[in-house]
């Protein structure tokens, strides 16, 4: 069987992206606002700037991290099972984060999301079995924001026994979260072990590092707790307009990353992802639908891949403000286009608006277009030789295949079987149920998963200790008792709590 697979670059490009990306971190550097980042990378051979930040990293440092960096490692279920593969060509996803504003079904307006919101999601994304792991997608509003990275990984923890893709918006905030998945896996060694969180960490471009990136960024090294690059060069505005100069400045960024966290702790799993977006010069927006922004996730996969590390992308979502043609289309192809580019873990599903907005509907309507583009990458396969003759002529001019073994045999592994969210029936039967379109039978899906859902299993004790980590660091942050998880009823009265502010918000897209 031929996999198929997707390239935008030649080898020679892709050679010559690593080339420019290594000469731009030797010059003009990476500014690093971390002491303890510009400190390590000077005692292993950078030229290091102390009052200017900025750290000028030779070819050798580079390459010497890249030879103790993982090829592949795995993520880990709550039962202790290998549920992800970062590495190689295998393709999983996840739901995009961290929106700040949900939308509910047959609104045109968005609000800002509760905790009621969240456990909604999370009881449906961990119902979704297209969907390999979930992630920290929403930022409750009901918590304060110095809280808001932990607590909702405290709520993923109650509920999910997938991987969970996560981050941290703060430095302390960080280790509250290690704590919450130690609880979970017993110890750090277990943890250490058997992963079963990966957390993004993101450069700011053009080649920098925030304090709290860098700090987790080294952090995560230092427990082997997985961490993905999120590089998001802006093609245009701040990053080159040029689509392979972006993915150039992407790389630099990356490797600057794959530097700090390899000498921190070498050997350490790390993730080479990102998500960059094209510019519109028209409306000053990040497009994440557009065709460019996929060809430049595409492109530096490809790269990442030629380095030997494991890969991530931003991909499956859209710029709709509701659940539309535009919201379909925009999705189908991002998530179809990071498959065939191999890319190992995919993040979006669920995402509208720039990153900001998420929709139950759409997470459900995704969650056929990944079983769809799963399918695809698996490509067509023998199933014996010769491949058809004898039993074409077994069933003769007759042509019932129907009743063939063969067709029994092999139906459900050739086909995708979609739920009933896809309409595949005569227009009469469709009629007949009521002509429903894709969104109403999306948000029937959906709530028919999330009344069915059923509770994890966590011992009581563990309950305990997630609770009484998260009560303490809301108490610090002045919240005396943690929010009720409410039920869906209980949900509509507090759908109008407390907005999230902006520095909440330039924290959900900078840090995930």
């Amino acid at each position: 069987m031929i996999r198929p697979t997707l390239q935008f670059l030649s080898p020679e490009t892709v050679s010559r992206v690593v080339e420019e990306a290594i000469e731009l971190l030797q010059d003009p550097g990476v500014r690093v606002h971390s002491q303890r980042a510009l400190r390590l990378l000077g005692d292993h051979g950078a030229q290091v700037d102390l009052e200017a930040k900025v750290a000028r990293i030779p070819a050798d440092l580079v390459h010497r991290a890249l030879e103790t960096a993982p090829k592949s490692f795995y993520l880990y279920d709550f039962e202790g099972r290998p549920a992800v593969h970062y590495g190689g060509d295998n393709v999983h996803f996840d739901p995009g984060s961290a929106a700040i504003e949900i939308l509910d079904h047959g609104a045109v307006t968005s609000r800002t999301p509760v905790t009621a919101d969240f456990v909604r999601y999370i009881k449906l994304a961990d119902s979704l079995l297209p969907m390999d792991g979930v992630s920290t997608a929403l930022v409750c509003a009901d918590v304060p924001e110095e809280i808001a990275d932990l607590y909702r990984l405290y709520l993923v923890l109650l509920y999910t026994g997938k991987p969970v893709i996560t981050g941290a918006f703060g430095v302390e905030t960080w280790h509250v979260m290690k704590d919450l998945l130690v609880a979970v896996a017993g110890s750090e060694e277990a943890l250490a072990e058997k992963p079963t969180a990966v957390f993004d960490v993101c450069p700011s471009p053009p080649l920098l590092w925030s304090e709290i990136t860098c700090e987790n960024l080294m952090d995560c090294a230092r427990y082997r707790i997985p961490a993905e690059l999120v590089s998001m060069p802006l093609a245009g505005a701040t990053g080159p307009a040029t689509l392979l100069g972006s993915v150039v400045q992407h790389a630099a960024e990356n490797l600057s990353g794959v530097v700090i966290h390899q000498f921190t702790n070498p050997g350490a799993p790390i993730v080479w992802g990102g998500s960059p977006a094209a510019f519109d010069m028209r409306t000053g927006t990040t497009p994440m639908g557009a065709v460019e922004t996929m060809m430049i996730d595409c492109a530096y996969a490809q790269v990442g891949k030629h380095l030997g590390l494991p890969t991530h992308a931003y991909l499956g979502m859209s710029d709709a403000k509701i659940v539309d043609a535009q919201c379909g289309f925009e999705s189908g192809i991002g998530a179809v286009l990071g498959a065939l580019a191999g890319i190992n873990m995919i993040s979006g599903p669920g995402m509208l608006d720039f990153e900001s907005c998420f929709s139950l509907e759409k997470l459900v309507i995704d969650a056929e277009i990944v079983g769809m583009a799963k399918r695809l990458v698996a490509g067509v396969a023998e199933r014996g030789i010769p491949l058809a003759v004898d039993l074409i002529r077994q069933v003769g001019h007759a042509g019932n295949f129907l009743a063939n073994p063969h067709t029994r045999r092999w139906y459900r592994e050739e086909l995708f079987i979609p739920s009933e969210v896809m309409d595949r029936d005569f227009r009469r039967n469709w009629e007949a149920k009521g002509s429903k379109d894709v969104v109403r039978r999306a948000h029937e899906r959906a709530e028919a998963l999330i009344a069915a859902y059923e509770p994890r299993e966590l011992p009581p004790e563990v309950v305990s200790e997630l609770a009484a980590i998260t009560l303490r660091a809301a108490q610090a942050a002045g919240m005396d008792r943690l929010p009720q998880r409410a039920t869906s009823s209980e949900q509509r009265a507090t759908s109008n709590q407390q907005p999230a502010t902006s520095n909440q918000q330039r924290g959900a897209r900078d840090e995930r």
